[in-house]
């Protein structure tokens, strides 16, 4: 991308690790010397935390732009994002901005509609398996993953710091949504190396994570239920917390 197009993305991320971050996510070919902007937050006590104060800071230098032409882009620490990522993205942005001219934030992993109606869409590598989705792209998004989204810096939609790191994705979406923006899943591959278990038993100390910052997005958006996540079909208040339960007696 040229310079004009590269003063349109910045990056942020919450590190806890620096080893997986300089592995992963440091060691992606457009965030290496001369490449774009990145944000790193320690051990923040959530990902608003992080999230907003890099958005803060570049809402104060884009102030002056027409067209909101800039995206802060969240990442995860563990994501790496191959050669040409940054081109693909921009392409796939733009192509999606056509289909959806109020767009204000896009993933790349999600889904379009929420339980017996939802679609998982997406293009990514999760903990070596390929996750290929037969939902075209880009299409609408109501849920999205918090491994990479980017959302459009005009719009002061903000993280709520109250989620922690579980959910804040979609409750973005669902933010962007209530005010009249779209939501979008982007054909942009990457790799996504959790060190959490695709299946099988689930640290205690990530069920207290997740269970805790459910009951918080359950209750605020109640109104909106049935929503369906990457890993949550939410019905009522209390299916989390329910699902997990099943999980970890299963487990014992």
């Amino acid at each position: 991308m040229n310079n004009n197009e590269r003063g349109k993305l910045s990056f942020v991320t919450c590190a806890s690790n620096l080893e997986v971050l300089g592995a992963r996510l440091l060691s992606s070919p457009c965030l290496g010397a001369g490449g774009y902007p990145l944000a790193v937050y320690f051990n923040a006590p959530s990902a608003a935390h992080g999230f907003n104060a890099a958005l803060l800071a570049e809402q104060a230098k884009s102030r002056d732009e027409p067209g909101g032409g800039s995206w802060q882009v969240w990442v995860h620490q563990d994501v790496f994002l191959p050669q040409g990522w940054d081109a693909v993205f921009g392409q796939a942005l733009a192509k999606a901005q056509q289909a959806f001219p109020q767009l204000a934030v896009a993933g790349v992993y999600g889904l379009a509609g929420a339980g017996t109606h939802a679609r998982r869409a997406g293009h990514v590598l999760d903990r070596g398996k390929l996750l290929l989705e037969a939902t075209p792209l880009p299409c609408r998004a109501d849920s999205l993953d918090e491994l990479l989204f980017a959302v459009r810096i005009d719009t002061g939609l903000q993280l709520d710091p109250a989620l922690g790191f579980d959910f804040y994705a979609t409750d973005l979406v669902l933010q962007a949504q209530a005010q009249g923006w779209q939501c979008a899943v982007l054909d942009a591959y990457c790799e996504h190396w959790s060190s959490t278990p695709a299946s099988g038993a689930i640290p205690q100390a990530v069920v207290e994570r997740v269970q805790s910052s459910a009951a918080v997005f359950e209750r605020k958006w109640a109104q909106r239920l049935p929503i369906t996540t990457p890993c949550f079909d939410i019905a009522r208040p209390g299916d989390v917390a329910a699902f997990l339960a099943s999980i970890v007696s299963h487990t014992l």
